[in-house]
């Protein structure tokens, strides 16, 4: 068994630390939650009061916490992991942040001798519980195959896809493509119903053939049940698609249905929406129809 840290006990990392506490591991833990923190000495982890002493209790720290800012300032602020990190260690991120940041994150461990795997996720509050999460890795194959019976702990679908930054860059595609998904399911059952079908029915009927898909599985199904709370909330899609739309300009591409997505979310949160599940983008779309999916 290891002696392993773990910074961020949101809806996704508390699960995530649970499964590996589970499986036997010594688990030190720390969130700017300390309700968080309390929850999971519960079950055995055990607490610590910053990032720093997280990564001077152990040589494997695993990190999820919202946004690139976020990262940095738990690797790099003030009680952050490189003021307490041996050499020698290796740092797991696996939030969703820039590809571009990651990198640099990544050259600036290198420089005190630790290793870094980006290593962001996909399957939301419910693969994080199940331990069945889709994990994307941007590192070394050394390092990979370091932390790789620890990614089999907390997800099913595990890759290496690269270079340090290339796990981000999978994930913001990931998040595309999702956002994307989102929004012709919100279309279809939106269409079904205001023609005067049962969305429901057009939905089950969608299941059993070419448009099948887990979004329209989960999410058509809290669109026809008004079943909003998160799950993956809009403001953490909004900063993903920020990403992609951010990195699309730097190299010259045009995401343009992807930017269309991101008013749908803008939309969604410039009501108040922000903290609702993602699939509330449904909503944005009923307001132009003047239409409810349910009816």
């Amino acid at each position: 068994m290891a002696e392993i840290g773990f910074i961020g006990l949101g809806i996704m990392g508390k699960p995530m630390a649970g499964h590996l506490l589970k499986a036997g591991h010594t688990v030190y833990v720390y969130d700017i939650v300390p309700e968080a923190v309390a929850e999971l000495e519960r079950e055995g982890a055990i607490p610590c009061k910053s990032s720093k002493e997280v990564a001077g209790k152990t040589g494997i720290v695993f990190l999820i916490v919202p946004d690139t800012p976020d990262v940095e300032a738990a690797l790099f602020g003030k009680n952050g992991v490189a003021e307490g990190i041996q050499p020698g260690s290796i740092v797991v991120d696996m939030s969703s942040i820039s590809p571009i940041a990651t990198k640099e994150f990544a050259r600036k461990l290198k420089e005190i001798g630790v290793d870094m795997l980006d290593a962001p996720v996909s399957g939301g509050q419910v693969g994080a519980q199940n331990a069945a999460l889709s994990i994307m890795v941007g590192g070394s194959v050394e390092n990979f195959e370091r932390i790789k019976p620890f990614f089999d702990i907390m997800g099913k679908n595990i890759v290496h896809i690269g270079g340090n930054g290339d796990g981000q860059t999978c994930k913001v595609a990931n998040q595309i493509v999702v956002a994307l998904t989102i929004e012709a399911v919100a279309e279809a059952l939106l269409f079904a119903s205001k023609a005067g079908a049962d969305p429901a029915k057009v939905r089950a009927a969608l299941l059993g053939g070419f448009a099948q898909s887990r979004i329209l599985e989960l999410h058509g199904e809290r669109m026809i049940k008004r079943t909003f709370q998160p799950g993956f909330r809009v403001r953490l899609h909004q900063k993903d698609l920020n990403l992609a739309l951010e990195s699309a300009r730097k190299m010259g591409l045009s995401l343009p249905n992807t930017a269309t997505a991101q008013e749908l979310f803008n939309a969604i949160a410039a009501g108040g929406g922000s903290e609702l599940d993602h699939s509330a983008m449904v909503l944005a779309l009923e307001k132009l129809a003047n239409h409810n999916v349910a009816g």
